[in-house]
């Protein structure tokens, strides 16, 4: 959720000296990347995994700051619910074992947080949408105590005027309303990092638009909420609608929401930082000393506070990331579109999938998003989240195809030789790949698995509908721990 504030009311001229800040600090990011001041001879690449907290019944463990108190362990910090925690993981190249590296990190560290939270009766899930959740564990006071929370709750509502209305049509039917952003908390994702240069910046971001509709279909792992069945990554739809800052009208204008699957293929970062800064206003105007240009001028790197702020309370599906490391500055494409779980290996064979498709797609001749509309993409992204590893989505060349069939023929040869440009090594890609190809060919991933349990519970035995997400949810967990990818996972 971004760096911690502790500003809790602004005035009208906050908000105008914010908007001169950025506005600055946009023309300096422009003169920046005409001279080709960043960092990318190494690129490096990052994880971060959204987790739940649930107890041994397996509802929602209001624990988070028990949990970071117990786990002592500076990689994981608060998100937005008092059920929510994240980890952070060191960033680093994919050769030399890199992506092994990443998964005994995530599960040695995830081991060792289990074993302490047990303590205080919480355990860790890593699942898109915490299907426990119940309508009561959506209230103000289950934010978590970060005061950057409740300051982007007063936000996001002053902004929009009224209470959030959530209204999501899938297998079942959910409305509802909120006088709070806490819906958002339900939403659980992986988000990987890759740095690049400037120049390749537009076709890696390009790319991962392209190919996002076809990771969320193979990835699904969020069929519930609020005892619902809705879509199988759920987490799409209320995500959008849990910090949609637009009354009705506004939407009827045609103002953009602030999650944003955007609404064209890009030419250079600056593109998005500019649309940024031209389509939405401030919720969090809080200026920082620093003159860009002059630390600019002066022969150092601006931090460029204020744009980089703004950018954080944007959320694009692929987010575009300015940042410093060691007074050196670099560009991530911030990859947002997976729910977290359902076990680390699962979560590695995504990145892999991901990291070796967007390679190979970026660095084509003829590239994909020049054979394809950008509301093909978008459509694709809809169809992949409402259906899932059953959806059927569009390709340049193909036509419309079952998601399976398009990355058994096509997508995972094309990972497999980006990984090798990678240089990671051949078992880690074989093994990592063959998670996703059996995905596909079995049919099963998070969100199927998700629902073939509960309704075994369901519909089979005399649980009531609460009683059998918990049994299911149960059944999830120890099978995560496992780390046996979810199509190995038993069905009946």
């Amino acid at each position: 959720m971004g760096d911690d504030v502790a500003r809790h009311e602004f005035t009208r001229d906050d908000r105008t000296r914010y908007r001169t800040k950025v506005r600055r600090c946009l023309d300096v990011f422009a003169r920046m990347l005409r001279e080709s001041r960043f960092e990318f001879d190494r690129p490096m690449t990052g994880l971060e995994i959204e987790l739940n907290l649930v107890d041994d019944a397996g509802d929602p463990a209001m624990k988070n700051s028990q949990a970071l108190e117990v786990i002592a362990d500076g990689d994981f910090v608060t998100e937005l619910g008092q059920w929510n925690l994240e980890i952070n993981v060191a960033p680093r190249q994919l050769n030399e074992g890199g992506i092994t590296e990443f998964e005994e990190t995530v599960r040695d560290s995830l081991n060792e947080a289990e074993h302490k939270a047990r303590g205080i009766d919480a355990h860790m899930v890593m699942i898109g949408i915490l299907p426990t959740l119940q309508a009561k564990h959506m209230a103000v006071d289950a934010l978590s105590g970060n005061p950057r929370y409740a300051l982007l709750n007063e936000q996001v509502l002053a902004a929009r005027g009224e209470d959030l209305h959530i209204g999501i049509e899938g297998v079942e039917r959910l409305q509802m309303t909120a006088d709070s952003i806490v819906p958002e908390a339900a939403c659980t994702s992986t988000q990987f990092h890759l740095q690049v240069s400037p120049d390749q910046f537009a076709a890696y971001w390009n790319a991962a638009q392209a190919i996002a509709g076809v990771q969320v279909a193979v990835g699904a792992n969020s069929p519930f909420l609020l005892g619902k069945e809705l879509w199988r990554e759920t987490r799409i739809a209320l995500f959008q609608q849990a910090t949609d800052t637009r009354s009705d009208e506004l939407k009827e204008q045609g103002v953009r929401p602030r999650v944003w699957f955007g609404e064209r293929w890009i030419t250079s970062i600056f593109d998005l930082f500019e649309e940024n800064v031209r389509y939405f206003p401030a919720l969090l105007p809080i200026c920082d000393e620093e003159d860009p240009l002059q630390v600019l001028e002066r022969g150092d790197t601006p931090s460029l506070a204020e744009l980089r702020l703004h950018n954080g309370t944007i959320y694009r599906w692929n987010r575009p990331v300015y940042d410093v490391v060691r007074d050196q500055p670099h560009l991530r494409v911030e990859n947002r579109t997976l729910p977290a779980g359902p076990t680390v290996i699962d979560t590695l064979a995504n990145g892999a999938f991901y990291y070796g498709l967007v390679k190979m797609l970026a660095e084509e001749e003829r590239p994909l998003w020049t054979q394809m509309s950008f509301s093909a993409a978008e459509e694709n992204f809809v169809s992949g989240a409402r259906n899932g590893i059953d959806a059927l989505v569009y390709w340049p060349g193909l036509g419309t195809v079952p998601v399976a069939e398009l990355v058994l023929r096509r997508l995972l040869p094309l990972a497999h030789e980006g990984l090798v440009k990678l240089r990671v090594d051949e078992k880690e890609r074989d093994r990592l790949l063959g998670v996703i190809e059996q995905r596909c060919l079995t049919g099963l991933n998070g969100a199927t698995w998700q629902a073939r349990a509960f309704h075994r519970h369901y519909d089979h035995t005399s649980l009531d509908r609460p009683e059998a997400l918990r049994r299911m949810l149960r059944s999830y967990r120890d099978l995560m721990h496992s780390n046996e990818p979810v199509h190995t996972w038993p069905t009946s």
